[in-house]
């Protein structure tokens, strides 16, 4: 068997404002935002669909706090190309900044009463940095959140951003990591000793040593304080999120694999510690391509099932897994 079987695959929900950030809960059922949709849903394993709380914006990543807590991230909203599909509901892909763009926001939502409170928004970030487009996020065992922000695109420019860590009690937020272009996925290595961050668009995994408070030891050889994981994914694929198996291998949501071609299937990457490309696992439904995976968790008694949000079709799939999932440090 390979890493995951795609001979199985589960097509769970679909209809969904490009869901991203699955988050497997013990109950069965799968948190996840919508984007394009502008909430937080929960789909039970029967694929029904539950809206938890409205999120403005663009809700883009999510994961459990210390406190139990739904942490997002709110990347401010895009516009939308949407590409019609015959026979099928259209292709729907994020696009530059809108014009009621929000700004970047970290937020919580209660799971009980769907209160959604900002966290830190704009100007009230210390020191002197803006939250542009914050992306995918990581709790650490101490219950610090490190979290990327993927920037903004407009037409003729995008920003430049990093990685940010809020500390354990929530009182504070620091830029960790500063430059990197576009980075989206973020884990930690089951020892949590080593960060791992994808960059969409340079198609490479870099990993940084973790130190104290949010900050990290640098490699004395590279320029930037980095060590590359590994660039060799297929094709000209576009990165997005990722999960972590029980033996620290990374499944990387790897998008358009040859380019601007939406008739393409995307799928995961699997990659190991060492740098290693291990299996690539094709994305197929039978009646229709699935360009754009978004993000990927692991769930199940044993975390033997990879759930998988497919966001530029609005699917959650599911497909077993052969190694369990990293258990991770909160969950609901």
């Amino acid at each position: 068997m390979a890493y995951l079987d795609n001979s199985k695959i589960d097509l769970i929900a679909s209809g969904l404002g490009y869901p991203e950030g699955p988050v497997w809960c013990s109950d069965g059922s799968v948190l996840l935002v919508e984007i394009e949709g502008k909430c937080l849903s929960r789909i039970a394993s029967d694929g029904s669909r539950k809206v938890v709380a409205p999120v403005p914006g663009g809700p883009n990543g999510a994961a459990i706090g210390p406190d139990g807590a739904v942490y997002i991230c709110n990347d401010g909203g895009f516009d939308w190309i949407t590409i019609p599909r015959p026979n099928d509901s259209p292709l729907v892909i994020s696009n530059t900044q809108p014009k009621d763009y929000m700004g970047g926001k970290l937020q919580k939502v209660d799971l009980k009463s769907g209160q959604v409170t900002d966290l830190f928004a704009g100007t009230s970030v210390p020191p002197a940095f803006l939250l542009r487009g914050p992306d995918d996020l990581v709790f650490d065992r101490d219950g610090g959140c490190w979290f990327t922000d993927w920037g903004k695109q407009r037409p003729t420019d995008r920003d430049i951003t990093g990685v940010y860590y809020l500390s354990p009690d929530g009182s504070t937020l620091r830029q960790a990591i500063f430059p990197l272009n576009a980075p989206n996925g973020i884990a930690l290595s089951p020892d949590g000793k080593w960060l791992y961050v994808a960059l969409s668009f340079e198609r490479r995994v870099l990993k940084y040593e973790v130190g104290p408070g949010g900050t990290f030891k640098p490699n004395p050889r590279t320029l930037d304080g980095s060590y590359l994981v590994t660039g060799a994914f297929a094709g000209c694929s576009v990165l997005d999120s990722m999960a972590v198996d029980e033996q620290g291998n990374l499944y990387v949501a790897t998008m358009i694999p040859l380019g601007a071609d939406p008739t393409v299937n995307g799928g995961i990457t699997v990659v190991s510690p060492q740098g290693e490309i291990l299996d690539w696992i094709e994305i197929c439904l039978d009646h229709s391509p699935v360009p754009l995976p978004s993000n990927i968790c692991f769930g199940g008694k044993d975390l033997k099932t990879a759930y998988i949000t497919c966001g530029g079709t609005g699917q959650l799939i599911s497909m077993p897994s052969r190694i369990p999932g990293l258990k991770l440090n909160f969950n609901c």
